[in-house]
């Protein structure tokens, strides 16, 4: 028999109820090694659906044990934190509460982590389930857009992330627990929560702290998720305010870590009221390719380019509200 350390699949939600349920069924449903010991905790953000009620109706017929935390304090990233602490396994696998885990996904976690002893954390792909049609505007950006939807595809080979400069996201990772004791848990004011600036950046935190540490992690293409992709996201407004809060998010990460994953120093550039002057260049750029897509009628590329003249917006405002302060 194989040896695996015991596991935590660890699920923080807020009021996604019917989804959850479909997550814990597909949990349900998946391959064990022999000598795996896993349990399920889910992290109730500040629900107000009948979450509570599924964990329990499930938990009656589940196979391991699948155990329910309330936390009130609203933010993915104090709900992660929470489950942390109250789970005592030596790995954390996280997923999302509208996912669907790959039969093979808890077998390729487990023996990813055993196979890669190195590892600090693990990474994996994230399909969409489409909830509408893709916009063929959309598509036709390529993988420009898929980070806006939670859409993850690295390839079929495992990599080292640091050695191609990436990360993984959070519908679809794994950590061991000693990497949280060394590299610390997530940072709350950089997190989603439930106000309408789409934040998102501690994740990429996290991992800049695992960096500096020294720590590496691993892209294991068999550890495979299919993510739920609402309608209300197929649209060039809501991808807008995503990378508007993206670019807050980012801001307040290089205040935390000036010194980017490409090994730029941000303390030593040119700056133009406290923002880095190659920021503007990049606008103008952006700019430029606006208004040629404009132009054209090419929505995919004219929302694209959007993307990031928001990004730069986000960016602009959260230094300047820093440097007021």
């Amino acid at each position: 028999m194989d040896h695996y350390d015991n596991l935590t699949v660890l699920i923080c939600t807020w009021n996604r109820a019917p989804l959850l349920r479909e997550t814990l069924d597909s949990l349900a449903r998946v391959s064990v090694p022999d000598g795996l010991s896993w349990e399920v905790l889910v992290v109730d953000n500040n629900s107000t659906d009948d979450t509570a009620s599924v964990v329990q109706e499930r938990s009656q017929t589940f196979p391991v044990s699948l155990r329910y935390i309330f936390e009130a304090r609203q933010g993915k990233s104090a709900a992660m934190n929470t489950g942390i602490r109250e789970s005592h396994h030596p790995l954390i696998a996280f997923a999302d509460d509208d996912v669907k885990v790959s039969p093979g996904w808890l077998v390729a976690v487990a023996t990813g982590f055993r196979e890669h002893p190195d590892a600090a954390y693990l990474g994996g792909s994230v399909a969409p389930i489409w909830e509408a049609p893709c916009p063929q505007w959309f598509a036709n950006t390529g993988k420009t857009l898929w980070g806006t939807l939670a859409i993850l595809d690295y390839g079929e080979e495992p990599f080292v992330f640091e050695e191609q400069h990436k990360i993984p996201i959070g519908a679809n990772f794994a950590v061991r627990r000693a990497t949280m004791d060394r590299a610390g848990g997530f940072d709350p004011a950089l997190g989603r929560n439930c106000n309408q600036v789409l934040l998102g950046q501690e994740l990429p935190e996290f991992f800049a702290r695992v960096r500096l540490a020294g720590l590496h992690g691993w892209y294991i293409p068999a550890m495979s998720v299919q993510h739920h992709v609402p309608a209300r996201r197929l649209t060039p407004d809501y991808i807008r305010r995503w990378w508007y809060g993206k670019g807050i998010s980012r801001a307040r990460m290089e205040a935390l870590h000036p010194v980017t994953e490409l090994g730029l120093d941000l303390r030593r550039v040119p700056t133009i009221a406290g923002i880095p002057r190659f920021l503007f260049g990049s606008a103008a750029r952006d700019a430029i390719r606006w208004a040629t897509a404009w132009t054209r009628g090419d929505v995919g590329s004219r929302v694209a380019a959007e993307t990031q003249l928001y990004y730069f917006g986000g960016q602009v405002r959260e230094r300047l509200r820093r440097l007021a302060r």
